[in-house]
């Protein structure tokens, strides 16, 4: 009897698995010799600002859930999806920020704008957009004027720039920022794009503290302390929060 053993076949799955390990190895960037780990990033006090961030937007946003939900969502028309749709995107970017926040190594850089992207594009720009197409039909379908309210007209200028913000981002870093004639002109570029959104998220914040804590529906249908606690001083404690965890030597202005 041969003393050698058959081969058993591989299966399908198997083949698979060891095909995406093979891709995740060779996206893998090369590590200098004696170095397998990834370097701590984190100051002291940013993973306690973190925690704070998104306890305070929990506040914010339960809260906004909560009095849509128990004023009869169903007599609401469109108006009940636009403080739902806005807040999820308020979550997205807040945690676009973050994630990008502490990475300083060219692998965590890669990851970070991955996760960056997906939540600032891919959830965050759609979600703002739908909210803001529902109060638009239910102004319409009432034939309200629009824009009458500060909180309206800072809704559609922080909309805007939202757009103009993904655009200019995302230009920068697809295809090598081409967009840009490539080299060193998409990174100067982004050094201003990251320092307009820092400008860009406070106003985003105060666009919502008017709608949650003054607008005539909100007034009306919450409680004031609930407004106090949630729509201006929750906002207040994540814009402190994110700017703490702020590196402004990425920037490099000056």
């Amino acid at each position: 009897m041969s003393s050698e053993v058959e081969p058993r076949a591989t299966t399908s799955s198997e083949h698979n698995s060891s095909t995406i390990e093979e891709q995740q190895r060779l996206l893998q960037p090369e590590q200098p010799m004696g170095s397998n780990t990834i370097r701590p990033e984190g100051r002291k006090g940013d993973a306690s600002a973190k925690v704070v961030v998104w306890a305070s937007f929990a506040v914010f946003a339960l809260s906004t859930w909560v009095i849509i939900l128990s004023n009869n969502p169903a007599s609401l028309g469109w108006f009940k999806f636009h403080p739902l749709f806005q807040s999820l995107s308020i979550g997205s970017f807040t945690y676009g920020i973050l994630t990008l926040q502490p990475t300083s190594q060219p692998h965590t850089k890669a990851a970070g704008l991955q996760r960056h992207q997906i939540a600032m594009i891919g959830v965050g720009v759609p979600l703002i957009l739908a909210g803001t197409g529902a109060i638009l039909l239910q102004k319409n379908s009432h034939n309200a004027p629009h824009f009458t309210s500060w909180h309206g007209t800072f809704g559609i200028i922080t909309v805007t720039w939202i757009i103009v913000q993904a655009l200019v981002g995302g230009s920068t870093v697809w295809f090598g920022g081409a967009a840009w004639g490539g080299g060193m002109k998409p990174k100067l570029m982004w050094k201003y794009h990251r320092l307009s959104g820092y400008i860009l998220f406070p106003v985003l914040l105060f666009t919502a503290h008017l709608g949650g804590g003054w607008s005539y529906w909100s007034t009306g249908h919450s409680d004031s302390f609930v407004r106090l606690l949630a729509f201006s001083i929750a906002p207040l404690v994540i814009l402190a929060g994110v700017y703490s965890r702020i590196r402004p030597s990425k920037m490099k202005f000056f």
